[in-house]
């Protein structure tokens, strides 16, 4: 490493001076997204509070800091120990199962990432005015802590698609995945929108949409100063009850959204449904200055569509009016394409210590890639918009 450059490690963001922070994490180097709300110190620092991350949750913080010899901060790294591969959603448990058969020891690893989100963003964090040797000099910081760990492994989970390309380069290995986004073409409301998917699709959605509500059911959508506790008590339930029954056990706690609610809520937007008096159902969504990102959905009653409803057309509609660029709706889900929104690809990459396991998982990705490709040209053959 460059003699100019301090690498330290930080097991907590509260040693980090937030506006530091912040300065390498949204620099505006990326005209294709100008605010990431996630890697902010305010989410991280929501995440890390609230007890969502943790030595207890298997997600102990190893924040990775490059400084100058004044002290000043020049890149970062959200970085965690890992001792499982719960709450990544880039799956490498085949990777563990076959290296421990092996009599390899493949926890802890090193993750580069944001906790529970599966949201392509930034993750060697770049402060505006700091060199490009500052980002080779944080990679090294990583490699160091990685083998001074013992870590089996080095992993960045949904970087841009600009520094995967670049780790790749560095003889990391690259992993492709894809999700489900919408674009917004421009369209001046959701009717627009609509005009634009071919008749078919376009009654389905309509069809929808009535049958969600039907007679009973109102939609709030809250932002800011607008969300109350009494929303964050609701919406909590829904998450609770819904992700209960789909995992087990939901990986936020009830401070996570206290500490949102409390610190970014001018970067919530908040769905809510109610029946009555009551509300029964609602899904979080972050916002950043080009994207709407859908994260999280709760109810405490089945509707026939209401999911799609709160999750996905009440998304578009707001990133319509509000001139957002796109909606990234999480990681899989392919009935998303039937409700207009496009296939994309995701990147992570991964280098591991053991040379015989970095060897078997690059012939794995070489295949794995290729049918990725193959499935999203696929996808794109199934979109529901009218053809020239």
């Amino acid at each position: 490493m460059a003699a100019e450059f301090i690498a330290r490690v930080t097991t907590s963001l509260s040693k980090v001076e937030p506006a530091a922070w912040d300065a390498c994490a949204n620099a505006g180097r990326d005209p294709a997204e100008r605010y990431n709300p996630f890697v902010s110190h305010a989410f991280l620092s929501a995440l890390e509070r609230s007890g969502s991350v943790g030595s207890k949750t298997g997600w102990t913080p190893a924040y990775t800091l490059i400084e100058d010899g004044a002290g000043r901060l020049l890149a970062a790294a959200p970085a965690y120990v890992k001792a499982h591969s719960l709450g990544e959603y880039v799956f490498d448990q085949a990777f563990a199962d076959a290296y421990q058969r092996a009599g390899g020891r493949y926890y802890p690893k090193l993750q580069v990432a944001v906790p529970f989100t599966p949201a392509t963003g930034p993750r060697l964090l770049l402060g505006k005015d700091a060199p490009d040797s500052a980002r080779t000099a944080l990679v090294g910081a990583l490699r160091a802590l990685r083998k001074s760990l013992g870590a089996s492994s080095l992993h960045v989970t949904f970087p841009t698609q600009a520094e995967a390309d670049a780790l790749a380069n560095e003889g990391f290995l690259l992993r492709a995945g894809e999700q489900f986004h919408f674009l917004n073409e421009g369209y001046r409301d959701f009717d627009d929108f609509l005009a634009a998917l071919s008749s078919r699709k376009r009654k389905t959605i309509k069809r929808e949409r009535r049958e969600a509500l039907g007679a009973d059911l109102t939609i709030e959508s809250l932002v800011g100063s607008d969300i109350a506790q009494k929303h964050w008590d609701a919406f909590f339930a829904f998450y609770m009850h819904t992700g209960a029954r789909k995992w087990g056990r939901p990986y936020l706690t009830r401070g996570f959204f206290d500490e949102v609610g409390a610190t970014m809520a001018e970067r919530v937007l908040l769905v809510m449904v109610r029946k009555g008096a009551e509300y029964i159902a609602g899904a979080i969504n972050f916002l950043g200055d080009d994207a709407v990102y859908g994260r999280h959905w709760g109810a405490l009653e089945e509707r026939p569509f209401l999911h799609f409803e709160v999750c996905y057309h009440q998304a578009i509609d707001y990133a319509i009016r509000h001139g957002f660029k796109r909606v990234e709706a999480g990681a899989q889900g392919e009935h998303k394409l039937a409700r207009g929104y496009r296939p994309v690809t995701t990147y992570s990459v991964h280098e591991f210590a053991d040379p015989r396991l970095q060897e078997a998982v690059a012939d794995y990705l070489t295949r794995e890639r290729e049918a990725v490709a193959a499935t999203i040209e696929d996808y794109e053959e199934a979109l529901p918009f009218r053809r020239p």
